[in-house]
């Protein structure tokens, strides 16, 4: 296993560097963020001396030259709009972000779980029809409008829940003021990824109860639930880790929008703020994380592998 994991991180090493070459010539060809500069009061001297304090004169490799040495050397850069360390920033909103992919993780989990095995054991029941149908439309509407909808209706029509924010303004930060502020974007992002999950799960259930070893423990009488949720779930949980794990890159660029329509305080707001500015520093120091995200996601996925099946081999 250590090996794996070793082996596994050198070659993410090539990709990661890879991801920043593609992510750089895309920024670059997006234009300049000195076209965000330019207006009437702003001379044109002015903003050839802007351009060169950026290095925005030099060569596209020499830029991403400079750009990878700074990044070797521990240094994200500098926003370009306020000037702040781009690390520093990204170390201020991914604790909103990671709370709220977390939460939306697990809540999700345990709704898919649950469901997916209801489903498959109840095959052809009105309770499966009911949850496939639910299911379907979890993933199938967008997250933005299921958003407004909560808005219109907790909101503007209930007053039960605040639409904006991660705390109540002019009120001292506390645990249930937090969480009232999350229920919604949660609920968002948490029914797409369970309407998915439960597909999945129902779909390898299915697979698992055909299986003539479980025939043979049914037939020892160990019982119902311990057939299901020992000998059964734990064989269906290998195809339903790898989707898992690929909702985990999902979830932070989805996100990114909810954050943008529920004003959460998180790396939403912070990258769509460096995208309209053409924040060149704080978008790279996006991508980079968001690149790292998803490798690390990965490796994880096939680590819970080993620990659910042991005969996998590496």
């Amino acid at each position: 296993m250590f090996k794996y994991i070793m082996k596994r991180i050198l070659i993410a090493i090539p990709v990661l560097l890879g991801i920043t070459i593609i992510d750089f010539l895309i920024m670059n060809l997006a234009g300049s963020p000195l076209e965000m500069l330019q207006g009437a009061r702003v001379s044109e001297a002015a903003l050839e001396v802007k351009k060169i304090a950026l290095g925005l004169d030099e060569p596209i490799y020499i830029q991403y030259s400079i750009w990878l040495k700074q990044l070797l050397s521990g240094n994200l850069g500098y926003s370009i709009k306020n000037y702040q360390s781009v690390s520093q920033m990204i170390g201020t909103y991914i604790g909103p972000t990671l709370l709220l992919m977390t939460t939306s993780l697990i809540v999700s989990m345990f709704i898919a779980i649950p469901a997916g095995i209801y489903s498959a054991v109840k095959q052809y029941t009105p309770g499966d029809y009911s949850i496939v149908t639910l299911s379907f439309l979890g993933s199938s509407v967008p997250g933005f409008f299921l958003a407004l909808i909560l808005i219109y209706i907790f909101t503007i029509k209930l007053g039960w829940l605040p639409s904006s924010g991660m705390s109540t303004l002019g009120m001292e930060k506390n645990v249930w003021d937090v969480i009232k502020h999350m229920i919604m974007p949660v609920i968002v992002l948490a029914t797409s990824m369970a309407g998915t999950n439960i597909r999945y799960i129902r779909s390898a259930m299915l697979e698992i109860l055909q299986k003539d070893y479980l025939r043979t423990a049914k037939a020892k009488g160990i019982g119902k639930f311990l057939v299901i949720n020992k000998h059964a779930l734990r064989n269906a949980l290998i195809p339903v880790i790898t989707v898992f794990g690929m909702h985990i890159p999902v979830l932070f660029g989805g996100a990114i929008i909810i954050e943008q329509v529920f004003s959460w305080p998180g790396l939403g707001l912070m990258t769509m703020s460096a995208i309209i500015n053409r924040d060149y520093p704080v978008i790279m120091g996006v991508c980079l994380m968001s690149a790292i995200v998803v490798l690390v996601a990965n490796l994880l996925t096939d680590i819970l592998y080993a620990l659910v099946d042991p005969t996998i081999k590496y």
